[in-house]
């Protein structure tokens, strides 16, 4: 279960970068000492029903807390893909966070057997191939909803191709446990 208090840091992250202020990461720590924990997090941000950042990490390698505050600062002025969030945006926007698993390899054989391995909805999917890679969150198949489509847009995000499972990749699952802001 992810505490609602990781949806107020993630926002107090993003509101601090705006207003060139740091987070009491002290105070936080002593209300919340869970917070130093190590854990792996995606913060994922939406702007009118539509994406605006995602950034996470897949591999538990710093506290809780500094995982969250450095997501929800990248998500927010560092995805590659949008333009940094400004101000009126900042009050607009709804964020999600998602604890992750320790990502798992799968072994398979084939395509079709990578297909009864694959739990659509519930396993967040790592594709790793030579030095491409890429990922997509459980909630990911809520729009690409059925195996085929999953990974060719996963194969096309880590730069591979729209068939990705014909070159044989690494594949790893993991899950997440999520909130959203309301």
């Amino acid at each position: 279960m992810v505490p609602q208090y990781c949806i107020q840091i993630a926002k107090d992250a993003i509101g601090a970068c705006l207003e060139g202020r740091k987070i009491d990461k002290g105070s936080l720590l002593s209300i919340h000492p869970e917070l130093s924990e190590k854990k792996a997090t995606f913060v994922t941000l939406t702007l009118h029903g539509h994406l605006r950042g995602c950034i996470g990490s897949l591999i538990a390698h710093r506290p809780l807390l500094d995982d969250l505050i450095s997501n929800a600062e990248s998500a927010a002025f560092h995805d590659p893909r949008f333009p940094p969030l400004n101000s009126a945006e900042a009050d607009a926007i709804q964020i999600e966070v998602s604890l992750l698993t320790d990502p798992q390899s799968v072994e398979y054989r084939d395509e079709d057997e990578l297909k009864k391995i694959i739990r659509p909805g519930i396993d967040g999917v790592i594709l790793r191939y030579g030095n491409h890679q890429a990922t997509f969150l459980p909630q990911v198949w809520e729009e690409l909803n059925d195996f085929e489509t999953f990974f060719a847009h996963l194969g096309m995000k880590a730069g591979i191709n729209a068939n990705p499972i014909a070159y044989h990749p690494e594949i790893y699952t993991y899950q997440v446990d999520k909130i959203k802001e309301n």
